[in-house]
């Protein structure tokens, strides 16, 4: 809701309609009871007053006017050159939001005073609106500046590096749950030989978030264990399987779960790390494509890949199985593995990037940086299998010296660095 682009100017519409009434309050008691003590020139008169509201209400609805025009520009940009996934970022942006809000703070305000002018002088509203379109003009001034830094796709492409890390932070941090990459095969089976209930979608879309914590909970709660078959990013349909239930004593609190389990009609970045890796891979491709043919766009997006990964390789744990804290196992979990997360990143880009030397060459060092400063010895060798599948799809044979030299010469850096 807080994402939305109403939510926010309502809030301030709703203080501007507020302020009014309070403005108008406090002018009638300062003219009713300091009538003869103000100065002449503090008192605004009906028809002045008139006219300057008029001229704002103008100027701020004008303002507001220009600033969605500027927004539908930079949504097309977004949709046309960088990606349709991408338009979530500007949408999203708190200074998009705060602007409109202020506007419709001053237009509001600048209409209802305009109303209630005609009845007597007022004091403090003129020059209270004064400073509103005032405020209003700076905001309008700051709304370019910040639109068209949004239109500059390294600083999109920063942005996006920014969310994927408090992502990451958010997914690996601390619970109060415990979780473990393995677990005895005995106390699985012997699980899922007990009664089973499966619990099917009720809706159809993207799969945005898992409350977890309140899931383990729930199933304490229920003394039962939670198969769960999908994960932050997994498109359903309704009736397909979302989870089994072992050991459920009352089956009619199965459909409880649901409200653990959000799922909207768009995919978003809550918690989905692979759909923001996602975001970077479709600016690439945009970049390399021949019709913006801008590989330095693309190189850029392929380095904030590689930082993702990398940050993933510190703190990344194939999570299957989370318990309570009494260490019970509650829930089960399909999870995604490092070297998929690999795949996802390169494949597209891999089958895209033509014989473009420079593509080549920023993936295999990605990778070369990756396994530098990696430490864990699992990454490394994922790494290094995965590595193949960028290295053979390079035709070798058919490269100039300069550019096989140019290759070979990272190439070699990786081999040195996984053979070390």
């Amino acid at each position: 809701m807080r994402d939305s682009f109403w939510f926010v100017p309502a809030i301030y519409s709703v203080i501007a309609m507020l302020m009014v009434l309070m403005m108008n309050f406090i002018d009638m008691w300062l003219i009713s009871s300091f009538e003869y003590d103000l100065p002449k020139f503090l008192i605004t008169s009906q028809d002045v007053a008139k006219d300057l509201y008029a001229s704002l209400v103008t100027a701020i609805l004008t303002m507001t006017t220009i600033s969605f025009s500027v927004i539908m520009v930079v949504l097309t940009t977004y949709s046309t050159q960088f990606s349709p996934r991408t338009l979530q970022d500007f949408m999203r942006s708190k200074t998009t939001h705060h602007v409109l809000g202020v506007f419709c703070f001053g237009f509001i305000f600048a209409l209802l005073y305009l109303v209630f002018v005609g009845k007597e002088e007022a004091v403090i509203g003129p020059f209270f609106m004064v400073v509103i379109a005032m405020i209003c003009l700076a905001f309008f001034i700051y709304f370019i500046h910040h639109s068209a830094r949004w239109l500059q796709v390294n600083n999109l492409i920063g942005k996006i590096y920014y969310d994927s890390s408090r992502v990451i932070n958010d997914a690996f941090s601390e619970r109060e749950t415990y979780e473990y990459e393995t677990w005895a095969k005995e106390d699985v089976n012997r699980i899922k030989q007990q009664t089973k209930h499966v619990h099917l979608s009720a809706e159809t879309g993207y799969v945005q978030s898992v409350e977890w914590e309140s899931l383990v909970n729930w199933a304490k709660r229920q003394k039962c264990v939670i198969d769960l078959h999908v994960n932050a990013g997994d498109y359903v349909m309704e009736g397909l399987p979302v989870a089994s239930l072992y050991a459920l004593d009352d089956a009619d609190e199965m459909g409880s779960i649901t409200q653990f389990i959000i799922i909207g009609s768009e995919r978003t970045d809550l918690e989905d790390i692979e759909f923001l890796i996602q975001k970077l891979v479709e600016i690439a491709l945009r970049a390399i494509s021949p019709s913006i043919n801008d590989p330095h766009t693309a190189i850029n997006s392929i380095n904030r890949i590689g930082s993702m990964l990398i940050k993933l390789g510190h703190i990344y744990k194939e999570v299957s199985y989370i318990t309570d804290d009494e260490n019970r196992l509650r829930i089960m979990k399909q999870t995604q593995r490092y070297e998929d997360l690999l795949y996802k990143s390169f494949y597209q880009i891999k089958h895209y990037a033509q014989g473009d030397v420079s593509i080549y060459y920023s993936l295999i060092e990605v990778l070369y940086k990756i396994v530098l400063v990696c430490d864990d010895r699992k990454i490394q060798k994922k790494v290094w299998n995965f590595h193949y599948y960028i290295v053979n799809a390079i035709e070798w044979d058919s490269l100039q010296d300069l550019d096989r030299k140019h290759l070979e010469s990272i190439y070699e850096e990786l081999k040195k660095v996984c053979k070390s």
